[in-house]
C-alpha cells in the first residue's frame, strides 16, 4: 500500500488479497475498520501490504472517526430538531412572572411567564453553542480567524451571565471570559 493511503477516509473502497473487497467504516490511529463483503468487519493495519485501494478518487485528506460522526450527528439534531440537553429552571422561579415596567407609569407593563423567558435564554445558549461548533469545524477559516470569532461568542456568554440566577444547576450557567485573577 502506498504511503499516501495512510490517510484514507471512511467510505473508501479497498481490495484485500486474503479478505476480498471491503469498505472503510472506521479509522483508528494505526488501523482501519473495514467491512468486508464476505467476512464482516475486521481491523486491518494501515501498513498492510495486501490492501489496495479500488477507487483512488475516494481518498480523503481528513481522517474521520466514529466520535467525529457522532459529534456531527448531535450538531445536526440540535440544529434541526431543537434537541438540547435538558436544562431546568430554578424552583423559586417556577410559575413566576417577569414584569417589564416602563419608566412612565402611565404605560402598561409587559408581563412574561418566567418559564417562557427562560426557554428563550436556553434556546439562545444552544444556538450559540451550535455557532461555536460550526466555527470550530469550518474548513476555510484559519485558526486565527476561528479564535477571533470565538472571542466574540465568549463575550456574548459573558453578557448573559446575569441570567444565571434562573438556572437550577450551576453547570448550565453562562461563563464569559475569565479574568487574570481566576
Amino acid at each position: 500500500m502506498e504511503e499516501q493511503q495512510l490517510t484514507l477516509g471512511i467510505g473508501t473502497r479497498l481490495q484485500h488479497t486474503l479478505y476480498g473487497p471491503g469498505v472503510i467504516v472506521g479509522v483508528r490511529y494505526a488501523s482501519y475498520l473495514i467491512s468486508f463483503i464476505h467476512l464482516g468487519v475486521k481491523e486491518v493495519e494501515k501498513t498492510d501490504t495486501q490492501l489496495d485501494e479500488i477507487i483512488p478518487e475516494n481518498v480523503s485528506q481528513e481522517i474521520e472517526t466514529l466520535s467525529d460522526m457522532e459529534a456531527s450527528m448531535l450538531r445536526i439534531l440540535r440544529l434541526w430538531n431543537g434537541f438540547g440537553e435538558p436544562v431546568q429552571l430554578g424552583e423559586r422561579w417556577t410559575g413566576g412572572t417577569l414584569i417589564l415596567q416602563p419608566a412612565d407609569k402611565q404605560l402598561k407593563p409587559k408581563e412574561i411567564p418566567v418559564e417562557d423567558f427562560f426557554h428563550k435564554i436556553v434556546m439562545l445558549r444552544d444556538r450559540l453553542r451550535v455557532l461555536e461548533q460550526n466555527i470550530n469545524s469550518h474548513k476555510k477559516l484559519s485558526d486565527e480567524e476561528k479564535v477571533n470569532i470565538q472571542q466574540y461568542i465568549t463575550r456574548c456568554y459573558g453578557s448573559l451571565t446575569t441570567f444565571n440566577v434562573l438556572f437550577k444547576n450551576k453547570e448550565h450557567w453562562f461563563v464569559g471570559e475569565k479574568s487574570g485573577n481566576d
